[in-house]
């Protein structure tokens, strides 16, 4: 992961921060201490704005992602009541092998081990769906599992 540092005559100073997969964030702090953030799918797109901060809303967002509201933790040194297993949400984007695939033939807990405990559709939650639930673009799945599990998850829902 590189950042990259440019001086804009007049304006400030421009931060590339390279991604995964060649996926750019760009912030131009100004001046004043405005920020804007612009987001670049590789070198050749052009960015669209995410965000136009003013100096105390870049500030406090700087602080959020810094840690000075939530720090977050070493994963591998985590206890929780769960044992090894963990909850996380994952995207179901529009491309999924399992868009329109009911969850019990979806093979998401015989193929990965993961328990779906939640779905999240348009604002609602349907708590332990049903095997006949049919997945859909935009939905996010709650599941629980081990780490590996979680990333067999992922793998099957992108088609890995």
């Amino acid at each position: 992961m590189s950042v990259y540092e440019t001086d804009v005559p007049g304006v400030g100073r421009k931060f590339e921060l390279e991604l995964r997969g060649g996926a750019r964030v760009v912030v131009v702090v100004h001046h004043d201490g405005r920020c804007e953030l612009y987001y670049r799918e590789n070198d050749e797109s052009d960015g669209r704005k995410i965000l136009d901060l003013t100096s105390d809303e870049a500030n406090k967002l700087g602080s959020i992602l810094e840690g000075a509201y939530f720090e977050s933790v070493d994963l591998d040194a985590l206890t929780v009541p769960l044992g090894d297993a963990i909850i996380e949400w994952v995207d179901v984007p529009s491309d999924s092998p399992l868009v329109g695939t009911a969850l019990g033939e979806s093979g998401v807990r015989s193929e990965t081990g993961v328990s779906v405990i939640a779905i999240q559709r348009d604002g609602e939650t349907v708590s332990n769906p049903d095997p006949g639930f049919e997945v859909e673009a935009g939905d996010l799945l709650v599941a629980i599992g081990t780490r590996e599990e979680q990333t067999a998850l992922r793998n099957l829902v992108e088609g890995n």
